[in-house]
């Protein structure tokens, strides 16, 4: 039962979610790239790793924000600053995320471009 509890969580996480779908589309892409660049496997663990960070986070975000709703269905300035933290939890998760691809996939990209 746990695992079906878990998958039907995480399909509530990608109906829902507009970000996720971003999330998801930015994961493909990254994987993409690591193969295309076949990056070592340290490179890999380092992509997997943020990856599932940014994809976490974004679950953990959706879980405040439900559970938030049914606490308060009234606008409430601690609500409102919850939901504000939950996705600043987010964005700090995606840029150091972005950051990691940039030190990973820019020495191939420039390899690319001046070989």
């Amino acid at each position: 039962k746990s695992f079906r509890y878990a998958f039907t969580g995480i399909a509530v996480l990608i109906k829902s979610q507009h970000n996720a779908w971003i999330h998801l589309f930015a994961t493909i892409l990254v994987i993409g790239c690591g193969l295309f660049f076949q990056i070592d496997s340290v490179e890999w663990c380092l992509v997997t790793l943020a990856i599932l960070v940014v994809l976490v986070s974004e679950a953990f975000n959706t879980a405040i924000e439900f559970l938030c709703n049914v606490a308060s269905p009234a606008p409430h300035p601690l609500i409102k600053k919850s939901k504000d933290v939950a996705a600043g939890a987010v964005l700090i998760s995606a840029v150091g995320a972005v950051i990691i691809g940039l030190i990973i996939f820019l020495p191939y990209l420039r390899a690319q471009v001046f070989s």
